[in-house]
């Protein structure tokens, strides 16, 4: 445990941080797992609806910084594709 005063400052903005950051993480790994369910089930209006609702979601999770911006276009490219393939196949 931090002794200085500073550093018992450091510790509690940490635990804050790692709280916020696990926060949007969580929201953003929701997000992903309504689309892949959909995309399992196989309707595509409902994938296409719910990646419609994912990207913003993915997009804010990189702006405030809980991960990387090209992590975050990855995600939305990757999904995207699965959900066209889907919508060409049917």
């Amino acid at each position: 445990m931090a002794n200085h005063k500073s550093a018992i400052k450091r510790e509690r903005q940490s635990r804050v941080r790692r709280m916020r950051n696990r926060m949007n993480k969580s929201r953003m790994k929701s997000a992903v797992r309504v689309v892949e369910e959909a995309i399992v089930r196989g309707t595509v209006e409902e994938a296409r609806e719910a990646l419609q609702k994912a990207i913003p979601v993915i997009q804010k999770t990189a702006a405030k910084g809980t991960i990387h911006k090209k992590k975050a276009s990855r995600k939305v490219s990757r999904l995207t594709r699965r959900v066209n393939r889907m919508e060409s196949a049917a």
